[in-house]
Order: C-alpha cells, then structure tokens, then sequence
C-alpha cells in the first residue's frame, strides 16, 4: 500500500513538472510555482561530488605531503650538511696532527684511505661484485683514480700554499669546471638564480684568496707559490671530472663500490710514495691519534655524500654548496686554531653562504607545482 502510494506521487510530480514546461510561453504563475518546487527539489537532493569517491582532496592533505622537497633540493641539503661540514673540520683537524707530531700528508692520506676498505664488507653482504659490473669497472676505477689525483694535488699545494687558499682555489676551480664540463658534455640548463648563486660563490672565494695572491714574490720562491696554485686548480679539475663520472655510472651498488676503489687506488699510491718520498711516523699522543681517527671519518662521510648529490643536482651547483667547507674551516682556523682571519676571508665567507642561500632557496619548491607546470 505504502508503495502504491509512493508511485502515485512521483508520478503526479513528474506530470506537473511536464505541465509547466509545456504551458511556460502562456502563464506566469504556474511557472513560477513549478520553478519554485524545482529549486526546492534541487536544495533537498544531495550535490555530487566533484572528485571521484577514492580520491583524496589536496586541501585535505597535510602540508608535509601536499608540499615535498624536489630531488634537487635534497641533493643540495645533502651536499650542504653531510659534504660540505664534515669535510670543513677536515683541514684543521689535518693541521692539528701535522703541529701535534709532524705526520706526514701522504701517511695521512694513507689512513683516510684506509677507512674506505671495510666498505668491501658491505659489498659482499649484498652480494654485488667489488670492482663492480663488468660494463661500468673501467669508469669506476677512472673516478677513483681522479679523487685520489684531487686530494694528492691540495695535499702537494698545501707545502707550498697556505691551507686556506689552497682549499679556496680547489673548490673555486672545481665549480667552474663542473659547470663547463656540465654545459659542453652533458647540455644543462642553469636558470638565472643559479647562475647568480654560482658567480655569487666565486666571487666570495676570490675575495678571501684575493689577498694571498697579490704577495707572491719574484724568484723561486714565487715559481713554486704559483706552481702551488696551479696544483690546486688542477685538483679542482680532478674533482669535476669525477663527479661527472661518477654521474654515469649506472648500477645499484655504485655509490659503495667507487667508495671502496677509492680506499684501494689510494693505498696502492700512498704507502709507496710514502717511503719512497717522506718519511713515517707512528703518533704517540692521544691529540693526533684522534685527529686521525677524526680525519678518516668525516672525510668518508663527505666523499659519500658528495657523491650521492651529484646523482640528484647539477654538478655545478653541488660544487657550490661545498663552498661551505670554506667557511667552516675559517671558523674553527680562528676559534680552535687561534690564527688570524682577515676581514676579507669574513667578507668573502658571507658572500658564499648568501650564494648558498641563493641557490637553495631557488631549488626549495614542490613537486606538485612543477607537475602542474609540466601539465
């Protein structure tokens, strides 16, 4: 009874609503009416949803994961905090082993390297190959050998060049050749905040080095000060190309294996070397025994994560960060070192942090809206 009822209804209301349209041209006030129930019937009728019932709205989303750090901007925070400070302490720690027991810099060398080795563990754990895939072994072995070629070339300078300089013009040389290597060779684009931030960081190494280079003296002395500085852009050179190396290697266990062959082409360099050209010495204090320890570690964290970036952030830009390991190796030379900082190295530092900024701050977006742009 109660559907015989309900039927009747929806049919009287379906005939009135068929009445109104039909009789819309002769009165008004049915019209009217019917347009009134209309718009009633509307009101009490649920809306549908704009969005398909399994999704989720975006404005309902936390912040956290409707806005994600791009893969570039994570590149650069890990070149920024796991490259470029870990490896500022490095110098100064490297200082304080040579004051503390005149250890030699192709023995220090000798025991970063060493640090590199029980990554074979690792490799054998997870089953891969320690020399790597046979299609990658040949550019695997040409980045280690260019890492171990950079370091030996700022180690060299550093006898002839104030540390300071040395490690400004490595890092100077080395952007700038990562950025002309990347633009020739692997045709990036750089927008015009990167390269403001990559002339910004030049610039702040050349007004703390600026100094250094306006004393050189006329004679021997002032052959093997350049020849010192053209170590270091040579080093610098080294290191831009294993980046991009380093970039073209294409297996899983990439990342462990040129850390591991980085520990054997430096051993197989440095311990001959070392007898052959400087003598050995076995520290006895406990000061220089934890600057070694210190050295291995933070300089095997940085190598790692420098090269992690690069899979992730133009190589240039990655450079540039690593700027940071200036600053923070004239913070700990006049706070831990108690030597002189002159008001150009504050100067030149700030520039490079603001160049820092710069470039991060350019590359802090999210992934949706760069979806959005693409769409």
């Amino acid at each position: 009874m109660a559907g015989a009822l309900r039927s009747q209804e929806e049919q009287q209301k379906a005939e009135s609503k068929l009445w109104c349209l039909g009789n819309h041209g002769e009165s008004e006030g049915p019209v009217a009416m019917c347009s009134s129930s209309l718009i009633l019937d509307d009101f009490t009728q649920p809306s549908p949803s704009s969005s398909p019932p399994g999704e989720v709205r975006e404005e309902s989303l936390p912040w956290h994961q409707r806005c994600r750090p791009t893969d570039a901007t994570k590149g650069l925070l890990v070149a920024l905090l796991g490259g470029g400070l870990p490896a500022g302490f490095v110098g100064p720690f490297s200082r304080m082993a040579y004051q503390a027991s005149h250890l030699p810099s192709l023995e220090l060398l000798l025991c970063r390297c060493l640090f590199h080795l029980p990554i074979a563990l690792l490799l054998k754990l997870r089953g891969c190959p320690l020399l790597g895939p046979t299609g990658n072994r040949n550019r695997a072995w040409l980045h280690a050998l260019l890492n171990v070629l950079s370091i030996g070339c700022a180690y060299s300078a550093v006898l002839v060049v104030p540390a300071g300089n040395a490690a400004t013009v490595r890092k100077g040389s080395s952007t700038v050749c990562s950025t002309l290597l990347a633009l020739c060779l692997e045709s990036q684009r750089l927008s015009s905040y990167d390269w403001c931030g990559l002339v910004g960081s030049t610039l702040g190494l050349l007004i703390i080095v600026g100094p250094g280079l306006g004393t050189l003296h006329e004679g021997s002395e002032g052959v093997y000060t350049a020849l010192g500085y053209v170590l270091a852009v040579l080093g610098g050179l080294a290191l831009a190309l294993g980046l991009l190396v380093y970039r073209s290697l294409d297996f899983p266990s990439s990342l462990l294996t040129v850390a591991f062959l980085f520990g054997v082409v430096g051993v197989m360099g440095a311990l001959p070397g070392l007898f052959l050209l400087q003598t050995p010495v076995i520290p006895h204090d406990p000061l220089s025994w934890s600057c070694v320890w210190g050295v291995g570690v933070l300089a095997l964290v940085s190598f790692v994560c420098a090269s992690y970036a690069v899979t992730m952030a133009h190589p240039a830009l990655v450079c540039a960060v690593l700027h940071s390991e200036v600053v923070v190796a004239l913070m700990l030379q006049y706070y831990v070192l108690c030597e002189t900082v002159t008001p150009s190295d504050i100067m030149g530092a700030g520039v490079v942090l603001g160049s820092i900024a710069i470039i991060t701050a350019q590359n802090l977006s999210c992934d949706r809206e760069r979806e959005g742009l693409k769409e």
